[in-house]
């Protein structure tokens, strides 16, 4: 099911790339299989009953399915592939981590569909799982689009620290696979799909942890962390600020909620 990989190959473009370590694989998988998987995900109507739906402004009409159990057999057959002890071993040689963990959960990760008009922002990812007590290390997308235009949109890309130059822009072709190492300066983001996308943008995100923590961990958890790209005026000044306290509000609320459930009980 998976084409060959030349692991040296890949571990030096790893070691060399820039902003910061990443690899893509073309034909990442064996194309039958590929176009299989592709056909086998959810329309996106039906795909909205499934799973998480993103509806803010920072990730909107993007449904995301971590239920294995709602996967078609294809699927299933993918996110084994891609938790094997042969591929974590293929995934440690590349990137020179060691004891990498596949998550049985998949959380944040699974099938993901973005509708035309979609969106998602430039972001860190979280970077730790606190009831697992598991450090994230890697994310690996992989995209199923048959003939996938550009005009419309969805390209994904990769940033450098300061979010000012976009080093890498990836087209979400069929077969395509993008693996780089999760950091607090790994920022990366999806371009709008168009309103015109005659279907929706679909990928699968596998996701992969050690229990070790990295060397730059500086002993600090966080959550999905967004940013605006230069020419989003509107969303840096107005918009993710406004989100952010709303979010912060919300939290605030929930964390007193919580208190007064304990003293009642």
């Amino acid at each position: 099911m998976l084409s060959p990989l030349d692991r040296d190959a890949l571990r030096a473009a790893f070691r060399n790339a820039k902003p910061f370590p990443f690899f893509f694989i073309d034909n990442f998988l064996d194309e039958n299989f590929a176009i299989r998987i592709a056909d086998a995900y959810p329309p996106f109507e039906v795909a909205l009953d499934q799973g998480k739906v993103f509806s803010t402004i920072n990730e909107r009409k993007k449904v995301q399915i971590t239920d294995p159990s709602k996967f078609a057999p294809e699927v299933k057959d993918l996110h084994h592939l891609l938790a094997s002890p042969e591929f974590l071993a293929d995934l440690s040689y590349i990137t020179g981590i060691p004891n990498l963990l596949a998550d049985d959960q998949l959380s944040g990760g699974g099938i993901h569909i973005t509708g035309p008009g979609g969106k998602l922002d430039v972001h860190v990812d979280f970077n730790f799982i606190e009831d697992r007590k598991l450090h994230r290390r890697l994310n690996l997308l992989l995209y199923l689009n048959p003939d996938w235009k550009d005009g419309w949109g969805g390209q994904f890309q990769l940033w450098d620290r300061q979010v000012k130059h976009c080093a890498a822009t990836f087209s979400p072709i069929l077969n395509r696979c993008v693996v780089f190492e999760t950091s607090e300066i790994s920022y990366h983001g999806v371009l709008p799909v168009s309103p015109a996308a005659l279907s929706p943008r679909k990928s699968f995100a596998a996701y992969y942890y050690t229990k070790e923590a990295p060397d730059h961990w500086a002993g600090r958890s966080h959550s999905t962390i967004f940013v605006a790209r230069p020419e989003e005026r509107f969303n840096r000044y107005l918009g993710m600020p406004a989100a952010k306290a709303r979010e912060t509000l919300r939290d605030g609320i929930k964390k007193v909620v919580r208190g007064i459930k304990s003293i009642g009980t």
